[in-house]
């Protein structure tokens, strides 16, 4: 598999000062914990936001530090939580007299370096808040976590969180929002290839020229099954057969609509999934309010996407329009 690496060891590494050098003055890269922050982070007026997750979901999580977003993201490896000393380092650099919340995507690893890390910022007077986000409807339980896991629908948390802090809310009310905006948001992926990590060079796992793997985890777990190839209208139908009923969005709701990219995927082929996704929710009743395609959340190089739908209401829908800057400019 041919990819453009130097030592796959320096991957992460390599990329992290890439990001750092590609936005100069407004992001700072700290070597020693794989952090990602704003320059001119913390602030006394305002809860500072943080976001872990393994590397290889670019531009999850690190794409997205920027005014309005988050305020820091310390990654681990590719697909592997970070340290707890990352996090406990980071909650210290980013220590606010307001207090830090912690975004954490559901999954085992992350959850584990989260809660420990919080711990011990907390023992050093670092006033900490985690928030944990569990979108995909796949699966109840993957091989990384207890529960469903978080994925391309974190981003709605972090556009949410990130305006509610610019605008001076406190520690509970982020948590607040940020949970209101987890629970009416549902996503479901499917993948058309497997991911290769640089340090393996192989791909994952297998899928034949005629098959997909639908409800797939963004680490490439499997999802509820191996199904045969179908045409795009068919995908989209079955995945909103999956997201629709699961809230379930109704008629008269007005929803964000997201065809998330996982990362080989050119952005035709979203658009051409965003068109019958639109077709279908207009049948159903259901009003499409703000549209989102692009890549947020990837798999490395998987071929394949996600479709997510959050229920809006005029608090989350004000919170989604607030300015944002951030390296990833697609909010």
């Amino acid at each position: 598999m041919k990819k453009f690496v130097n030592d796959p060891k320096n991957y992460v590494a390599e990329m992290l000062e890439g990001v750092a050098l590609a936005n100069p003055g407004a992001l700072r890269y700290v070597p020693a914990y794989n952090l990602i922050m704003r320059a001119d982070a913390p602030y006394a007026d305002k809860v500072s936001i943080v976001q872990g997750s393994g590397s290889g979901h670019e531009p999850a999580h690190v794409m997205a530090v920027g005014k309005g977003m988050l305020d820091a993201a310390c990654p681990g490896d590719v697909f592997a939580a970070p340290p707890m000393d990352y996090v406990y380092e980071t909650a210290k650099l980013l220590n606010s007299p307001k207090g830090v919340l912690l975004l954490v995507n559901n999954y085992t690893g992350d959850r584990m370096a989260f809660d420990m890390g919080k711990e011990m910022a907390e023992a050093d007077g670092v006033r900490c808040e985690i928030l944990t986000i569990n979108d995909d409807v796949a699966v109840q339980d993957s091989l990384y976590t207890v529960g469903r896991r978080g994925v391309a629908g974190n981003f709605f948390v972090i556009k949410a969180v990130g305006a509610a802090s610019e605008q001076g809310a406190d520690l509970d009310e982020l948590l607040r929002i940020g949970r209101k905006v987890n629970d009416v948001t549902r996503t479901m992926g499917v993948a058309l290839t497997a991911c290769t990590p640089p340090a393996k060079g192989s791909p994952l796992f297998e899928l034949g020229p005629d098959e997909m793997e639908f409800g797939v985890g963004i680490h490439g777990e499997p999802g509820r099954e191996r199904r045969a190839m179908k045409a795009a209208d068919e995908i989209v139908d079955d995945l909103l057969d999956a997201v629709v009923p699961d809230l379930p969005y109704e008629s008269g709701d007005r929803v964000a609509l997201m065809i998330n990219g996982l990362g080989g995927t050119p952005v035709s082929e979203l658009y051409i999934l965003y068109r019958r996704a639109h077709q279908k929710l207009a049948e159903r009743g259901i009003t499409v309010g703000r549209s989102y395609v692009n890549e947020y959340c990837t798999s490395l190089d998987m071929a394949g996407a996600s479709l997510t739908l959050v229920r809006l209401d005029d608090e989350i829908e004000t919170l989604l329009t607030a300015p944002a800057e951030a390296a990833i400019r697609v909010f």
